[in-house]
């Protein structure tokens, strides 16, 4: 199977060091295998993303060396690639679902729902799942606004991770979850799973974090008779306390690094190296070797530890193998802007 692999940031934020990594294990994927990535940009979140946030993401990739095959600026035959654009496909997958019985109407207003929130329960009973056809027909037509939710099935949902091996959840423990909000705006769950197998994504290679989305994710795919891809959920990034890489811990932007005079070959082999490993003692490697070497799995279930001193030797190491004449031109415009560079 030749993969076809997607990056999907949210424009709320610049490229920061987690993203990076996403998109560099994705990017290694598809260039070790002769694949394809598609870089996809989920900007459903209006309030938040922005076009700069967009052009920061892509200043990010392309400093990096992470070209992509499709997306944003670079034709594909799975456009759009902005998932402000997408929303007509969206609500036509969701009323799929109502129409086939996976998914029903949800009239309970956010009151109603925090009312019993407040009573203890701890999981969406049901209420509009036993709703009548002429129940749900006064509701339609008094313009009662409603959501969607998944009828989730009884049983146990299982994957294979190609990081983490087996996983397995039970239907008991999630919830009927909303895929189509009462504004009409879809849900990650739902926006996720019809760009992925309208864009024919084979592996998806994303972050720890999204494990738990995975089973309502599956259960999607089956409801509308799509291919599951293969997942592969690579560790988190900690800052040295152990904690979860934030700001706090310095610089997160990865545009923050280069107008620090960090070099992105020195950030590409560092990154590589966040929580995977081609086994034996190297670790300095160039862009080619790193495409190569690569393969999931080598890749750690244990959460990684940002450094920023093996950065710093990273850089020095990578600095000090480039041509003089080259090292000068990048440094150029660092001292330059700092006032320490004069032309004779």
């Amino acid at each position: 199977m030749t993969p076809r692999v997607r990056f999907a940031p949210s424009p709320t934020g610049y490229l920061h060091i987690g993203g990076a990594r996403t998109a560099l294990f994705n990017w290694l994927f598809a260039r070790r295998l002769g694949g394809t990535l598609v870089l996809r940009i989920e900007d459903t979140d209006v309030e938040r993303s922005s076009p700069e946030m967009v052009e920061g993401i892509l200043d990010g990739m392309r400093w990096l060396g992470l070209d992509w095959d499709e997306g944003p600026k670079v034709d594909g035959p799975y456009g759009p690639y902005f998932q402000s654009e997408r929303l007509d496909r969206y609500r036509a997958m969701a009323a799929r679902l109502v129409a086939q019985g996976s998914a029903y109407y949800c009239y309970c207003t956010p009151e109603q729902l925090k009312a019993k929130r407040q009573q203890g329960v701890e999981k969406y009973d049901r209420t509009c799942c036993g709703l009548t056809a002429d129940e749900i027909a006064a509701r339609e037509k008094a313009g009662m606004p409603r959501a969607v939710r998944v009828h989730v099935p009884a049983g146990i949902t299982r994957f294979e991770d190609l990081v983490h091996g087996p996983i397995e959840f039970d239907g008991a423990n999630i919830e009927d979850f909303v895929i189509l909000r009462s504004d009409g705006h879809p849900t990650y769950q739902l926006s996720v799973v019809s760009d992925d197998v309208e864009m024919k994504i084979t592996h998806v290679v994303r972050g720890d974090d999204h494990i738990s989305n995975t089973p309502k994710q599956i259960l999607l795919y089956r409801a509308i008779g799509a291919d599951v891809p293969l997942f592969a959920h690579v560790p988190l990034i900690l800052g040295p306390d152990k904690k979860r890489l934030s700001k706090r811990h310095g610089a997160t932007s990865v545009m923050e690094y280069a107008r620090q005079g960090y070099v992105p070959e020195a950030m590409f082999n560092f990154l590589a190296m966040l929580g995977w490993s081609p086994g034996g003692n190297q670790e300095l490697y160039t862009r080619d070797e790193l495409v190569r070497a690569f393969a999931l799995e080598g890749i750690s279930g244990g959460n990684a530890v940002f450094n920023p001193e093996k950065l710093d030797w990273f850089n020095q190491q990578h600095m000090s193998l480039l041509p003089p004449i080259e090292l000068a031109r990048r440094l150029k415009p660092l001292f330059a802007a700092a006032g320490l560079w004069k032309d004779e």
